[in-house]
């Protein structure tokens, strides 16, 4: 178990970008969040099989059909043990 913290920048915000990623998520058996932030990039908490987070990861550097990204940060943090995967409003 792994939990890295995703920074990504670009057109990410009104293009369905956390729909997409909750599903994505939830897909490949992540649990965490993902949020809009006030710059315009999107954040997202992770946890799951490093294996997972690299297909997640992956799947975040292309994003949904209308998501242009600019630029992806990603770091590891201490698990938070999150149950499930929510988008936060």
């Amino acid at each position: 178990m792994k939990h890295i913290n995703i920074s990504i920048y670009g057109r990410v915000q009104g293009v369905g970008f956390r729909h997409a990623a909750k599903h994505q998520a939830r897909y490949l058996g992540i649990h965490g969040y993902i949020r809009n932030m006030p710059d315009g990039s999107v954040f997202i908490e992770a946890e799951g099989e490093e294996t997972a987070l690299t297909q997640f990861v992956h799947w975040c550097r292309k994003g949904p059909e209308y998501a242009q990204i600019e630029k992806i940060n990603t770091e590891e943090s201490p698990i938070r043990f999150y149950t499930g995967f929510n988008a936060q409003y």
